[in-house]
């Protein structure tokens, strides 16, 4: 019971307990006579008080806070028990949770003598600790804090971790080191011990529900290094508790960063730890595509940017959605009721925004126009004060905010951070939260939290006329924040609080200027000697509140206009790192291949395979070995046989003429265009296209052209085999595409309107078809490129390289938006219906759904690299070709 009444909450923000001791207490105040009765008990020794919890739960806790100590010594007597006594004199001390009722503190101002009888432990040992600590609170506040570090650390280095706790007597330790582990507004400090196959947390006192932490490396979900109090000396480990499959998080913090880095880094060396890890642009693409919700989209960015549940003063900051709070509907379809998210909450109301500014003329450098923050630790409990009023009583030295500034309504909320000069918070994931029900906005404690102005007692927050009820407000505004108005403009906010309208000349000219020392960055509080300074300056940034860490450079991307109907009103976790494979609300589409035929046809690498026409189900492949050949698949045999070229072939394309003749066009290293009469069996022509191997060929249906890429560093543009004529180049030629080096590979758009090249030095060029003119060069890779095509909307470019890296170019903004490392190089690349297949050089084949951003499956295909694809949509085949000079024909099934 006693452990229960008293926490780490009871003391000021960040104090630490060190030990207790079973005692008795009685006390003498100035009007009374002493106490009768010694009381049963614990005396808890923390760093800046004494706190004495009673055994009788109906009276309160006894906090007598050192600073406000006149003296504290042993008892002097001839008495044994008088002897182990310790008489402890204060100004005011402070009463705590009567009746066991959590309420306002009682500050009692009168001199009062304590006096505490040790049952077990001698005065002996603990008296000059707590003496040291009362020395300690006689100094200002940068210096107490400094020396009492300096007893933490001192204490800390005379203990080690007992490793009679390890589980297992075969693991080998690792590390050992110093840290504290961290929840909001408490540090408790310890010792953290890694070892083969877990890690441990041993806390220096007996606070924690367990004596040791004990975390499988197995179970170890995600790394991350935090910021703590503005340095970079924060790690926080996500984990699976086994026993029931609940996340776990441990938020640990350390002396300096190279311990923590240290920590790290040896847990990423260990064999055990496997962490879910999905890169950055890859959610951002999920994201846009649908496949995971505004609300986790938004906490994957807060996590990006070093905002956690755990820490106060990083707190994951969400935005206002909506505007209207005085409607007795609300329609979610009507954009007047959505707030212009391209603004921050200062640069709402024009007139204010417009008397900030002239404020702003008139300052100094470094100038701000908001003098108050969006996100700090008094805005967070602010909103949360009836769910947790024990950190609010913490933070506010036992005291609740005067009624008539609490969260008493949320339409007074929003007028105020609309008109008030120094109000501009945004909201906290909790408004957004349907798993919680909006369990913040009721009073189910029954707090007695005093009364209004008007003299109404502070109960439930007063919820706009629209909403029948905290969970019916809640999903209301999770269904306004997964709308398509806000899925279309939520980039502009990330833009202003992660992007690069956070800080610098873009800042400036979206309105969104806060204290210079609240910038990441702005400040290295390690370079700081003077104590005094140094805390005046944590005081007043965590006070003010905390720009989150940059996260995006560049314009955050806008989210697709059309993607799944997800089942958003779910919750799907409740933190971002969880999210790994998507939203668990969507089912994805799977496809697996059956083998249908394989013929062992060309006596060197198979380098094309085409469709002979778009009617029949037979194909064409050409290969090294110079021969062209014709397989029907419905009758499983090859039927058709022909040597074009003495050298290797090494792409082809097929196409109808206007005289409806089946003509196919193979490209080789002879530098020539070999043109074939698919029905007839026989070469119409041969063009002397290029100075230097031909490497790729494509087809335009619209225009009726060829495009055939070089190694002589060119791209030329042809006019279709339209007669029986011998085909001239200068009639032929329609215009030439320059490049600074070899062409390896080329592809249209499915519109025809786009052409895009790469290059062996990995850069990307792409063609209007139109007029041919070059639109963009983008590096897309720092190698050569083996594979490039459109995604099916036309709006991005997706290739593949040497450098075994797939990437996606945005064609609006030329730039990358997505890239990811694969196992293996990738070779080819084609499209079976929403799945891309790329084909890669240990001879697999990758299915990747590129809507999700999601690899689905890998099946082992061929022996040796897979150097050609080519898909029959209607009939679901999918054709092969490897280096192993097999062309291999697949069913395929989507399930």
């Amino acid at each position: 019971m006693e452990k229960e009444r008293f926490t780490m909450l009871l003391l000021e923000p960040g104090e630490i307990f060190f030990e207790d001791y079973s005692v008795q207490m009685r006390k003498l105040d100035a009007r009374l006579s002493e106490s009768k009765n010694w009381m049963e008990g614990r005396l808890k020794l923390c760093s800046k008080s004494l706190v004495f919890v009673n055994k009788d739960i109906n009276q309160p806790l006894i906090k007598i806070q050192l600073k406000e100590t006149t003296f504290v010594k042993q008892c002097t007597s001839s008495d044994d028990i008088a002897g182990n006594m310790l008489s402890v004199e204060c100004k005011q001390h402070v009463e705590m949770l009567e009746k066991n009722i959590l309420a306002p503190y009682r500050f009692i101002h009168q001199n009062t003598m304590f006096y505490f009888c040790f049952n077990y432990a001698k005065i002996e040992d603990c008296l000059p600790q707590i003496l040291q600590l009362h020395r300690a609170a006689s100094l200002a506040t940068a210096e107490q804090n400094a020396m009492i570090m300096a007893i933490v650390h001192s204490r800390q280095s005379r203990v080690s971790f007992d490793t009679s706790w390890l589980e297992d007597l075969y693991e080998q330790v690792v590390s050992e080191i110093q840290a504290n582990k961290v929840s909001p507004l408490v540090v408790n400090p310890g010792r953290v011990l890694l070892t083969t196959s877990r890690i441990y947390f041993q806390p220096y006192n007996n606070m924690d529900q367990h004596p040791v932490l004990k975390i499988q490396l197995k179970d170890i979900r995600n790394i991350i290094k935090r910021r703590f109090l503005l340095r970079r000396v924060g790690l926080e480990i996500k984990w699976m508790r086994q026993v029931d499959n609940k996340i776990e998080h441990l938020f640990l913090s350390f002396q300096n960063q190279d311990d923590r880095d240290q920590l790290y880094e040896n847990l990423l060396k260990q064999s055990m730890v496997s962490l879910e890890t999905v890169p950055q642009n890859q959610m951002t693409m999920r994201w846009q595509n649908g496949y995971i919700s505004n609300y986790d989209y938004i906490l994957y960015v807060n996590s990006l940017a070093d905002r956690t549940f755990h820490d106060l003063t990083q707190y994951p900051v969400f935005p206002w959605i909506i505007q209207d709070y005085t409607s007795t509907t609300l329609n979610l379809n009507d954009i007047n009721v959505y707030r212009d998210l391209s603004k921050p909450i200062g640069a709402l109301n024009p007139s204010r925004l417009e008397r900030l500014k002239e404020r702003y003329l008139e300052m100094s450098d470094p100038k701000f126009l908001y003098g108050s923050h969006y996100s700090a630790p008094g805005f967070v409990l602010f909103y949360l004060v009836r769910k947790y009023p024990q950190y609010m009583l913490c933070l506010q030295n036992g005291r609740f905010d005067h009624p008539d500034r609490m969260f008493n309504s949320i339409a007074d909320v929003w007028k105020n951070v609309l008109v008030n000069m120094s109000d501009f918070k945004e909201l906290i994931p909790e408004f957004y939260d349907t798993s919680n029900a909006g369990d913040f906005l009721a009073n189910s404690y029954g707090i007695d939290f005093g009364y209004r102005y008007d003299g109404t007692k502070i109960g439930d927050v007063q919820l706009p006329p629209w909403a029948k009820g905290p969970t019916d407000f809640v999903q209301q505004l999770r269904n306004a924040l997964e709308s398509d108005y806000v899925s279309q403009n939520l980039h502009h906010w990330i833009d202003l609080i992660f992007g690069y309208k956070q800080r610098g000349f873009e800042a400036e000219k979206a309105d969104n200027v806060f204290f210079h020392l609240c910038y990441e960055g702005a400040v290295d509080l390690d370079t700081i000697r003077d104590i005094n300074d140094r805390h005046g300056l944590e005081v007043q940034i965590m006070e003010f509140g905390q720009i989150p860490k940059q996260v995006f450079a560049l314009p955050h991307p806008k989210r697709l206009t059309t993607v799944p109907n997800l089942l958003y009103n779910q919750t799907l976790v409740t933190l971002p790192e969880t999210m790994t494979s998507g939203n668990p609300c969507v089912k994805e589409k799977l496809i697996n291949f059956a083998e249908l035929v394989a013929f062992q046809a060309h006596k060197d690498s198979v380098t094309s395979i085409v469709r002979k026409n778009t009617t029949s189900n037979e194909i064409i492949s050409v290969g090294q070995d110079g021969m062209l050949k014709l397989y029907n698949i419905n009758e499983r045999k090859l039927t058709h046989s022909v040597s074009l070229s003495l050298l290797s072939l090494s792409s082809c394309i097929s196409y109808y003429t206007l005289s409806q003749r089946n003509i196919l066009v193979a490209g080789s290293w002879d530098n020539t265009l070999i043109f074939y009469d698919v029905e007839f069996g026989r070469i119409i022509d041969v063009l002397q296209g290029h100075e230097d191997a031909i490497s790729c060929l494509a087809w335009s249906p619209t225009h009726q052209v060829i495009i055939s890429g070089s190694w002589d560093c060119t791209a030329k543009v042809w006019h279709g085999y339209t007669s029986g004529s011998k085909i001239k180049p200068a009639e032929c030629f329609i215009a030439q595409l320059d490049h600074d080096s070899k062409v390896t590979c080329i592809s249209i758009s499915r519109d025809d309107t786009m052409l895009v090249s790469g290059t062996e030095d990995g850069e990307l060029c792409l063609w209007n078809m139109d007029s041919y003119n070059l639109q963009a060069t983008i590096k897309g890779h720092v190698c050569r490129i083996n594979a490039v095509t459109f995604d099916k909307q036309c709006s991005r470019v997706i290739s593949c390289a040497e450098d075994k890296v797939l990437s996606i170019i945005d064609v609006r903004t030329n730039t990358q938006i997505y890239s990811v490392s694969l196992e293996s190089e990738p070779l080819t690349l084609t499209w079976i219906g929403t799945f891309l297949l790329i084909g890669d050089k240990d001879g697999k084949l990758n299915v990747w759904n590129h809507q999700g951003a999601i690899f689905v499956s890998q099946m082992q295909c061929h022996n040796g690299p897979i150097c050609a694809l080519a898909v029959i949509a209607e009939s679901n085949l999918m054709i092969t070709g490897g280096k192993d000079r097999k062309v291999i024909v697949w069913e395929c099934h989507e399930q």
